[in-house]
């Protein structure tokens, strides 16, 4: 496991140099990560920096570490706005950056959304964020990019260069329990960022924000080894990529799933059923645990991390329980595989 600092972009941090020698303190005491927060108004009198200003300069301060803003609340900005911001850092951090995102916390309601003429209602800012989502990630692939939304409208546009992370920047998503549709928007992208306080009660809902994101991923892998192993062969679907069909250097990671799953579905398979068999934890004779088939691949993460709120430090994605010696470590089409995807 690994784990990072976070801290407040206002108040005593409320500098985008005095987080930037934060950041660097915490890379030399050899921390994982750096994260901030993501406000523009507080109710009360303090200094405030803007986080994206922070994290540029963060990223010039450091080199190994893990950086983002968690979260950015993506309604209350413009996507393609976002977009030209994390390509940008991304690329000025090598290919460091996490996209932290949520529809926006109660707290900050009068302050931040109220004074500024914002939306109020959560259901529609949940929307909001899914379009959004959408538009940002077509945006990040380099395609020309059309939109219609109900909230979100792009004509014909093409954004370069695209993020120096592939297939994407990784997204963590923002999450109360027990609010379904944030958990559930936590499935369908890269990792969740659960938020509450520090007693024993919020250890059995984080198990249970856990069970609820990693469901979904393990119903897919269960179904797709059982039912389509070599299917998805031709023109496999890249899932998060804002839905649909994708062309081009897109499809290396669909085309390398499917090389993962022709060769690992029967054997994890054949692990889930002796797991069943076996109650007590033990396996039978030359059956190693139970690994999903997408806990193999390098570049679409299984399940999604978790990220501890409430204001401890954040933990970043662990790295697979075992090696899989099966899957070579190979170039992309874009470079190296990135150090947070091995």
């Amino acid at each position: 496991m690994q784990c990072g600092v976070y801290v407040p972009n206002f108040g005593a941090f409320g500098s985008a140099r005095t987080l930037a020698d934060v950041a660097a303190d915490a890379e030399a005491a050899g921390w994982d990560g750096v994260f901030i927060w993501d406000h523009i108004a507080r109710p009360f009198s303090t200094d405030l920096v803007d986080p994206w200003v922070a994290l540029a300069a963060i990223a010039l301060r450091t080199t190994r570490v893990r950086i983002g803003a968690l979260v950015t609340p993506l309604p209350r900005r413009r996507p393609w706005k976002v977009a030209r911001e994390t390509v940008s850092l991304d690329r000025l951090s090598t290919g460091r950056l996490v996209f932290g995102v949520g529809s926006g916390s109660p707290g900050g309601r009068d302050v931040e959304w109220a004074s500024f003429g914002e939306a109020l209602d959560g259901a529609a800012r949940g929307a909001m964020l899914d379009e959004a989502l959408a538009v940002l990630t077509r945006l990040w692939s380099g395609e020309r990019v059309s939109f219609a939304g109900r909230h979100y409208h792009v004509r014909s546009a093409q954004f370069r260069p695209t993020p120096l992370q592939s297939p994407r920047i990784p997204i963590w998503v923002a999450a109360t329990w027990p609010h379904q549709p944030p958990l559930r928007r936590a499935a369908r992208w890269d990792g969740v960022f659960p938020w509450f306080g520090r007693d024993a009660e919020s250890i059995e809902r984080l198990t249970s924000v856990v069970s609820t994101v990693r469901a979904p991923w393990e119903r897919r892998t269960l179904r797709r080894g059982l039912r389509h192993p070599t299917a998805v062969t031709r023109r496999p679907r890249c899932r998060g990529m804002g839905g649909g069909r994708r062309g081009g250097r897109n499809l290396v990671v669909g085309a390398h799933r499917a090389r993962v799953l022709r060769r690992d579905a029967a054997g994890s398979v054949a692990a889930r059923r002796d797991a069943r068999a076996h109650p007590s934890g033990t396996t039978a004779p030359g059956v190693g645990p139970a690994v999903p088939a997408d806990d193999a691949l390098h570049g679409v993460p299984a399940p999604p991390s978790v990220v501890p709120g409430g204001g401890r430090a954040p933990c970043l994605r662990p790295r697979p329980a075992q090696p899989l010696r099966s899957l070579p470590r190979r170039s992309n089409s874009r470079g190296s595989v990135p150090a947070h995807l091995r």
